[in-house]
């Protein structure tokens, strides 16, 4: 079919004014559309945000006790005798400890026996060892004099000693030490809320971390097991110290604008 460029022109001319409407119409929805999306609602609930901080509570208690592992440790060449031997020196040992006042919470940790082989040939036993092991609390300035008396009794191992605080201090220590953490938490929410002019609503949320106190550390017993045998222990000085308590409070405030 063949249209002219005059004929092209005047059909569209007649055809524009019936689309003008249409067209209007469809820019006024556009432009309500687009204005419906960008405007704010007056009343549209605030959205609060959260702070978090973490306090930090210390408390230094002193070690009243003085945890000690020692025992009897013998060789032979039967385990029939070593057994026998091993028996005599423990009850020894144990029965001195037992007529003590000051020692308490003992318990025997280990017992062995175990043959003993040729350096030379790995298969034959030249003979045996046996050990038992037991410990016990005692006050740390009591520490010194009872040594002497195990090893003079027949103690041939001192393996350890830890100083510690008493379970009823370490518990009494742990509250006072949340206490404070979170009391040094909640002085840092207010002090960094009230710098910015916000707002505290509420607590949101309490976590306690690391409540509960330091392993403790072990006292070096290489000079003492050296000096054991044919020295006096009772003239050596232990100075308990003190324990720390440690915990950490972190909180979730959550804050708004002072002025809402």
């Amino acid at each position: 079919m063949y249209y002219s460029l005059i004929n092209f022109k005047v059909d569209f001319g007649k055809t524009l004014p019936r689309l003008l409407p249409a067209l209007c119409l469809l820019s006024l929805v556009g432009c309500q559309a687009a204005q419906s999306q960008s405007r704010v609602e007056p009343n549209m609930p605030f959205q609060s945000q959260t702070l978090v901080v973490s306090g930090r509570g210390m408390v230094d208690i002193p070690k009243t006790n003085a945890r000690v592992s020692l025992g009897v440790q013998v060789q032979g060449e039967t385990s029939g005798l070593v057994q026998e031997e091993l028996v005599k020196r423990s009850q020894a040992v144990v029965n001195l400890l037992k007529a003590r006042q000051d020692v308490t919470k003992l318990e025997t940790t280990s017992i062995t026996l175990n043959p003993r082989y040729s350096p030379k040939d790995g298969n034959q036993i030249i003979g045996y060892s046996a050990s038992n092991l037991v410990r016990f609390q005692i006050p740390p300035d009591k520490i010194g004099k009872l040594l002497d008396e195990a090893v003079k009794t027949g103690a041939t191992r001192i393996d350890g000693v830890t100083l510690v605080a008493s379970d009823e201090a370490i518990a009494a220590a742990q509250k006072q030490a949340i206490d404070a953490a979170s009391k040094d938490a909640r002085s840092q929410a207010d002090a960094a809320l009230g710098a910015l002019q916000l707002k505290q609503q509420e607590i949101v949320s309490i976590q306690i971390n690391g409540a509960r106190p330091p392993m403790p550390v072990a006292m070096e017993m290489t000079d003492l097991r050296q000096r054991a045998a044919p020295m006096n222990l009772a003239s050596t000085p232990v100075v308990a110290g003190e324990q720390r308590i440690e915990t950490f409070v972190t909180l979730q405030v959550r804050y708004q604008s002072a002025q809402q």
